[in-house]
């Protein structure tokens, strides 16, 4: 199992992509595409990382702020168009809870040619998620949960890839004990939001924006458990030497593996 990073930045990076990647076992097969990031660079961070958008055919939308959501424009016109042209196999699933879906709806089929969303509920599928729904992507079982998010509603996911290793996103927000720790705890990778060094909290603001420092991130996965910790939605003034920084914070209060992933890295499980 492989995690291969699209994007690490926060919304307003310009120098990085928006926080978004893709999941794949044996290099081979269906692809599963965690968020889209903001705009039409979705296609060149999958060009570059040499993945073809026709092997995705699983996409999971976790909320609808702009640096997640409007991607997904994109892919629905890549894919609807090589749908008409007979040129895509088989169907694609879009998941969200009901207010992201609505919106990727709204917005494909007014911004869209309609030959480009002539398949947007049938073989474009539209996969409305609740609470506690579970499903199977990429061979695996998966288990989408509501994170209680803070700002706008967002759902996160466990995905169960080996006997006894999991693998859990809790969205771009901190982690939230009372709803998410029954999902988390033991799990084999973590994937954790780190706006900033917690030395740079007052240049950065996190907690203004509803995020975490490293510390937190590195102490929420030490009292979870967890054997490896990924650190992404980040800022990028650092980003020369966010890797080494972002480490050393994290190692001060995590005992586990710690991955400060860049723009395009692979990450395997």
């Amino acid at each position: 199992m492989t995690i291969i990073m699209l994007g690490t930045g926060n919304a307003l990076v310009k120098r990085i992509y928006n926080t978004c990647y893709v999941i794949e076992e044996d290099g081979a097969g269906n692809k599963f595409l965690v968020d889209a990031g903001g705009g039409n660079g979705i296609m060149r961070q999958l060009d570059a990382a040499g993945i073809a958008w026709q092997d995705l055919h699983d996409i999971f939308c976790t909320h609808k702020h702009i640096d997640h959501i409007m991607g997904m424009v994109w892919l629905i016109r890549l894919i609807g168009t090589a749908m008409s042209r007979g040129t895509y196999e088989g169907e694609v699933r879009i998941y969200g809870h009901e207010e992201v879906i609505r919106l990727i709806r709204m917005m494909a089929e007014g911004l869209l040619q309609p030959s480009m969303t002539a398949e947007l509920g049938r073989r474009i599928r539209l996969v409305v998620l609740e609470d506690g729904d579970r499903g199977e992507i990429i061979g695996h079982p998966v288990t989408f949960f509501d994170i209680h998010s803070t700002k706008a509603r967002q759902f996160g996911y466990r995905m169960d890839f080996a006997p006894g290793r999991s693998l859990v996103c809790c969205g771009d927000e901190p982690f939230n004990a009372q709803w998410n720790e029954q999902y988390a705890r033991g799990a084999d990778t973590l994937l954790h939001e780190a706006f900033c060094l917690y030395g740079d909290r007052e240049v950065f603001h996190p907690y203004e924006k509803h995020h975490s420092t490293v510390r937190e991130a590195a102490e929420t996965a030490q009292r979870l458990d967890v054997k490896n910790l990924i650190l992404y939605h980040t800022e990028e003034k650092t980003i020369a030497h966010r890797k080494a920084l972002y480490t050393k914070e994290a190692q001060q209060f995590y005992d586990g593996r710690v991955f400060v992933p860049e723009d395009l890295e692979r990450i395997e499980l």
